[in-house]
């Protein structure tokens, strides 16, 4: 995220270290109206420190303190004279450097994991004496820097909060960014307002005004060429640019992959016309796209061959229509980013590929400044927001996420024309009974999967095999943590009958009850 300009605001500033819900911390301070500012955790200081900086947040880590490659922030962090929050790694990091002791705990906890409260501190008002946080951690402290306190600690011993008031520092061991974590965006909120005296002035409005500004200055009098699937994300950025910029300056081009959900490819084009769009571009390319994927069961390899050919088929097509030089816009969110381990920091892991993001065509072009990705520091309900913001119908903004892969990702194994149409039946009957069901609305996202095998089963008097589809449903505020969908068992046995019936090719359907963690919510 960058900083207001040219307004000056007070900012929390998060240390990325590489946690994969580093981004989820400043997410949750935000929603509280507190500016926050996320730098790569080994930035120096000289480079992001300002007056405008009310507090520090060292985020977590894949990393332990004890790893000879361990990511290390510059120590002149301890004497800008404001407050300092370590979350997990964080509070290692400040623990191992000042004295105290960190080592391998006996206990490993991940998961969820009791706190009791034995000493009252400000970024803990408002919160009971115990309560139930998240934790994720293999390390442990086991001796306190000098002059800390512990203020909390979990029903294994381990501290859980300690206070080192000589630093102006607090460290959480586990992560209340998550979801899972009782009162967690409350006590991120009591760090900001009441440890640093942040005040609340940033919200999606104002935000708004700085992307348009920034869009505007960046794409100068080039053309911009967007990628657009018809989903949430490059709607609002077709939004966003219609509304920075000269409408001729923008190509809007729906490219038809083959892979995409039932009726998807005249709904996009109705509503990409319904946006005042001068210059629109529906390309057929399922051939193009289902030839390469003959025979490609890998899905990191769908996704590579997906996003290759997006580029190779948006290069052949513009420059049918115009020569030159132009931008390529994408609706890129910071979980894409953060999974594919392109986060702020170096030592993010990669959870998967994105085709708008690992795409080797696609990070040369970013490499050569070409790319623009207006929504990469948002997440799905911010861009929900700013969508509303710029004037998008509810029907577009309120759609559950689909990935840029499209079916590819939902079909297990071989991709083929055939499986594309069984699944696309599946997902609309599916999504169909959640409308009329007035379900679909409290799901973040709700989906079919077909899955590599077939099952015996019953077909009229006959023993016959089929296509297994699996339905998934969650609920998430973010995508970055996700709960399963709860049910009602008629619901679930009438989609079941629903597609069983209409489709001959499945035999049976299964629901999928995981959670994220530890599952991802796309099955590939």
């Amino acid at each position: 995220m960058t900083p207001y300009e040219p307004e000056q605001i007070d900012r929390i500033v998060v240390l990325d270290f590489g946690s994969q819900t580093c981004h989820l911390i400043g997410r949750r301070i935000r929603e509280r109206g507190v500016y926050v500012e996320i730098v790569p955790g080994e930035t120096d200081p000289a480079e992001w420190f300002s007056e405008t900086v009310k507090g520090i947040i060292l985020s977590g880590s894949p990393a332990s303190v004890h790893d000879a490659d361990a990511p290390y922030p510059s120590n002149a962090i301890y004497s800008l004279g404001v407050p300092i929050l370590g979350i997990c790694y964080g509070l290692q990091f400040t623990t191992h450097t000042h004295g105290g002791v960190v080592a391998q705990s006996s206990s490993r906890e991940y998961g969820p994991a009791p706190v009791s409260i034995h000493d009252r501190h400000p970024v803990l008002e408002g919160i009971g004496s115990r309560f139930l946080s998240w934790m994720s951690h293999g390390d442990a402290i086991r001796q306190l820097p000098a002059g800390g306190s512990e203020i909390a600690s979990t029903v294994h011993g381990v501290p859980a909060v300690i206070s080192i008031p000589s630093l102006a520092f607090v460290g959480l061991q586990f992560h209340p960014e998550v979801t899972h974590t009782q009162n967690g965006a409350l006590i991120l909120d009591n760090f900001a307002t009441r440890v640093c005296g942040a005040r609340r002035q940033w919200s999606v409005q104002d935000y708004r005004k700085q992307l348009e500004s920034e869009v505007r200055e960046r794409v100068g009098d080039d053309n911009v060429l967007l990628l657009i699937s018809g989903g949430v994300d490059s709607s609002v950025v077709a939004a966003l640019l219609l509304n920075a910029l000269p409408a001729e300056q923008i190509h809007l081009m729906y490219i038809d992959t083959g892979l995409m959900r039932k009726g998807e490819s005249a709904e996009i084009g109705t509503a990409l016309k319904a946006l005042g769009a001068q210059n629109l571009y529906l390309i057929d390319a399922a051939d193009d796209f289902l030839t390469d994927l003959a025979g490609v069961a890998d899905p990191e390899e769908k996704r590579r061959i997906i996003g290759d050919m997006f580029v190779s088929v948006q290069d052949r097509e513009v420059k049918k229509r115009f020569p030159g030089r132009y931008l390529l816009a994408q609706g890129t969110l910071y979980t894409d980013l953060v999974e594919s381990g392109h986060g702020v920091g170096r030592h993010g892991a990669r959870i998967k590929g994105h085709h708008n993001v690992a795409s080797p065509l696609v990070q040369a072009k970013r490499e050569a400044g070409l790319v623009l990705e207006p929504l990469a520091a948002l997440y799905k309900d911010e861009v929900r927001q700013l969508g509303s913001a710029l004037g998008l119908p509810v029907t577009v903004v309120g759609r559950h996420p689909f990935p840029g892969p499209g079916l590819a990702v939902r079909i297990l194994g071989a991709v083929t024309r055939e499986r594309c149409d069984i699944l696309r039946e599946a997902d609309a009957i599916y999504i169909q009974a959640l409308r009329d069901a007035g379900l679909y609305d409290e799901i973040w996202q709700a989906f079919a999967v077909l899955l590599p095998i077939q099952s015996v089963g019953v077909a009229g008097d006959s023993r016959a095999y089929g296509d297994v589809i699996a339905l998934r449903a969650v609920v998430s505020r973010d995508g970055m943590t996700a709960d399963v969908y709860d049910f009602k068992p008629d619901v679930l046995r009438g989609i079941a009958a629903a597609i069983t019936n209409r489709i001959p090719e499945v035999g049976r359907v299964v629901y999928d009850v995981s959670g994220k963690p530890p599952a991802t919510i796309e099955w590939e």
